[in-house]
């Protein structure tokens, strides 16, 4: 029988905490789209929601009355992030666009 020998690490509660520290820091810069990154061209409803801070009723309202244009993809809806800025800034008026057959 062989047997190896692994070489032990001895790991410090300093290493620990650095590394708890750089770990936390990672996180949360994934869950906030990285700091230094461009914000995403286009949010899903979450996203505006959580933005904007208001709820699915009022987003859903948004969307009847045209104020947030918005793409249904595949049963997903995206809004552009340019016109969620534009309706903070209030640079967008309510619009209601109906298609007739």
């Amino acid at each position: 029988m062989q047997f190896k020998i692994m070489a032990a690490e001895i790991i410090t509660k300093e290493d620990l905490q650095e590394f708890g520290e750089r770990l936390l820091s990672q996180m949360k810069a994934l869950i906030s789209g990285g700091s230094n990154e461009e914000p995403r061209k286009f949010l899903k409803s979450y996203q505006v929601k959580n933005l904007l801070k208001i709820s699915n009723n009022t987003l859903q309202t948004l969307r009847d009355n045209g104020t947030i244009p918005f793409t249904k993809i595949g049963g997903i809806l995206y809004y552009n992030y340019e016109d969620i800025m534009k309706v903070l800034k209030g640079e967008v008026k309510s619009k209601r666009i109906s298609f007739s057959k």
